[in-house]
């Protein structure tokens, strides 16, 4: 009876040096952390629900409750706004100049950092870092010999004025990303395609670009969030409302309807939304290929 007592009790170590104030004292190293993970994305949040439910209100609800839910819910913000073509051109122009400018910089991207990571020649670093030159040069310090350029060729009021200035700034940081990756795929690899009777490009077509998608999923998330937000160039090429991006549709729908901050509200969120989808889509691979090309340089 006493041995079936003793096998059937649970064996449990005894921790001698096990000190009672071990795990509280390691909660409170990680506290700060935790803390200022909590503020910032409070700073995050806050500001876009207060916009989303902002939107569900009027005028004299966002005065006498801003923060509180709304009382009622104001749906005719947001509908008015989805049955306007005042958003819907914006939307259509912020698409095509997103996904164009999106294409062109990752396939030019792609060769070149395929070039710089798999190719040895003379100058390969020197003219590496001309490319990584371009970081330094912020787009606004630019946008005045930029338009005098754009004049000179007639790309003013063309969506070609948008879409070829931000493949141009798009480039060093795509290459950046890109090359790190590519240098990561073992070059077993490639001599084996090569004595498969591949050529250099087929191997970067049918292998090396398949084997990139984190990387790729990851510079396009940037190139598209990038054109979506960009404000001062399009301001700068378009003088036609027709061709105005979302960014400019904002400016022109505040200015037309400055005294209805809910409307506004509304205007703003919904303008957000496809940025933010293409972003929730593709997350997952954000973080993946940006650890995976800062891994090697």
């Amino acid at each position: 009876m006493t041995d079936l007592k003793e096998r059937s009790a649970p064996s449990r170590p005894i921790e001698k040096n096990a000190r009672p104030g071990a795990r509280p004292r390691a909660w409170l190293r990680h506290l700060p952390l935790h803390v200022a993970s909590i503020v910032i994305g409070l700073t995050i949040v806050v500001p876009v629900l207060f916009g989303v439910l902002g939107g569900f209100k009027d005028n004299g609800q966002l005065t006498t409750n801003p923060f509180g839910l709304p009382k009622p819910w104001v749906w005719v913000n947001y509908t008015e706004i989805l049955t306007s073509s005042g958003f819907w051109r914006p939307m259509l122009n912020s698409i095509v100049i997103a996904v164009a400018t999106t294409v062109l910089v990752v396939g030019v991207s792609a060769l070149a950092a395929f070039v710089f990571a798999r190719f040895s020649f003379r100058g390969r670093e020197l003219l590496f870092t001309v490319f990584t030159i371009g970081l330094m040069f912020p787009f606004a310090v630019a946008i005045l010999p930029l338009y005098i350029l754009l004049r000179e060729m007639d790309l003013l009021d063309n969506p070609l004025g948008v879409i070829l200035p931000q493949v141009a700034f798009g480039l060093p940081v795509t290459i950046i990303i890109l090359r790190g990756f590519f240098r990561e795929i073992p070059g077993e690899i490639e001599e084996s395609a090569t004595i498969d009777g591949c050529t250099p490009f087929g191997f970067f077509w049918r292998i090396l670009l398949p084997m990139a998608r984190p990387a790729l999923a990851t510079v396009s998330v940037l190139a598209v969030v990038a054109s979506w937000n960009n404000f001062m160039l399009p301001l700068v090429v378009f003088n036609d409302s027709n061709s105005w991006t979302l960014p400019l549709g904002v400016q022109q729908f505040q200015g037309q309807y400055a005294a209805d901050t809910a409307r506004i509200l509304a205007y703003v969120v919904l303008a957000m939304v496809p940025s933010l989808a293409f972003y929730a889509v593709a997350e997952r691979h954000l973080i993946g290929g940006l650890t995976s090309g800062a891994t090697k340089g």
